[in-house]
């Protein structure tokens, strides 16, 4: 009996030095593919070209242009002076 348990311990030892040395391993290798691809990710970001400064919108100018003709409209309406009608175009365009 003392052979017999004396074969389960050195089986149960060898299962858990085993065990614990894949389980290394494998969080070794996850975190070298980890930094892997962290750093292809850098490098990747960093050879793309800076975005160009974007041009002033179509859409901007149309809702401007809009602006400008309701502005008209309530000068022509006689609710906004000149010097009001004046004004907001200032705000508006500058």
């Amino acid at each position: 009996m003392p052979g017999l348990l004396r074969g389960v311990a050195r089986t149960a030892v060898v299962a858990g030095t085993a065990t614990a040395v894949s389980n290394r391993v494998s969080r070794r290798q996850a975190g070298r593919w980890a930094q892997q691809s962290y750093e292809q990710q850098q490098q990747y970001e960093q050879q793309q070209p800076a975005p160009a400064p974007a041009a002033p919108a179509a859409d901007d100018m149309s809702s401007k242009l809009s602006q400008l003709k309701e502005l008209g409209e309530l000068k022509a309406q006689g609710v906004l002076t000149e010097e009001e009608f004046a004004e907001q175009k200032r705000r508006l365009l500058g």
